[in-house]
């Protein structure tokens, strides 16, 4: 059956790449096993997003492994824009985002979808919600995500224990309706996308995961939290300008700032 005759799959697995290709080895095979393993219908959409490495080749290696494997290829640097591109393109009913380096073991997925949740819009993997369980961070590390956890719910979005764990899920009609509106690129992307999906009235609930720390993290603690400050900021700021609100003509896209 062809990709355009088969049914839309369950869900959608988009995992941003950058310079993962030695990663994605030591990741995907995991990945690969689970949706192999769904009794329902799947696809893991790979973007590569402006590597200088080998990971678009890498990528498409595993590609031509499975049918419902993709891998795509986004320009403009930043997780963000490589987020927005592959869940841009993704038909599921669910679409997943997920981290190349698989923190949270990929088995938890179950826990985004029915029958073990249901009735939302967005689910945010949460290391702070009741029942989750962080190995292996250092203090500082923690200390830090706090802090900044403190500033997006003073500035943008108030209830939410942990809004940058990088595992989330969104209907994907709820994705398309907010993802054209997007114009952070940065590491604050996903802040921006639940301040959409909240003045828009949608349903967002925190799902509690087992998250393990790798010393390997792109995180760089000082410099991405200043950034990640500056970015919630904009983010306000936009929020007060009306950036967000949807046009007169249906859900056509606003100008992106750059």
């Amino acid at each position: 059956m062809s990709r355009m005759s088969a049914p839309a799959p369950l869900l959608s697995l988009v995992i941003p790449a950058y310079n993962e290709a030695e990663r994605l080895p030591l990741t995907l095979p995991a990945v690969i096993a689970f949706l192999d393993a769904q009794p329902y219908g799947v696809e893991l959409i790979l973007v590569n997003n402006n590597s200088r490495d080998d990971t678009h080749r890498v990528a498409a290696e595993f590609a031509a492994t499975r049918e419902y494997i993709r891998v795509l290829d986004e320009p403009v640097q930043g997780k963000g824009a490589a987020v927005r591109t592959g869940m841009l393109a993704a038909a599921g009913e669910y679409l997943f985002m997920a981290d190349a380096d698989f923190s949270m073991p990929v088995e938890e997925i179950a826990k985004f979808l029915p029958p073990n949740l249901s009735q939302y819009d967005v689910a945010i993997g949460s290391r702070e919600a009741p029942g989750a369980v962080r190995y292996n961070e250092p203090a500082y590390r923690h200390f830090m995500g706090r802090v900044f956890t403190f500033y997006v719910k003073v500035l943008a979005i108030p209830g939410f224990e942990d809004t940058q764990c990088g595992f989330k899920c969104f209907r994907r009609e709820v994705a398309h309706d907010i993802l054209p509106y997007q114009t952070i690129d940065g590491w604050a992307f996903d802040v921006e996308l639940l301040f959409i999906a909240l003045r828009r009235g949608y349903h967002v609930v925190e799902v509690p995961v087992h998250w393990y720390f790798g010393e390997n993290s792109r995180v760089s603690p000082v410099r991405d939290s200043i950034n990640m400050i500056r970015e919630v900021l904009r983010i306000r700021y936009n929020g007060w300008t009306g950036r967000y609100e949807r046009t007169r003509h249906g859900n056509a896209a606003v100008p992106r700032a750059r």
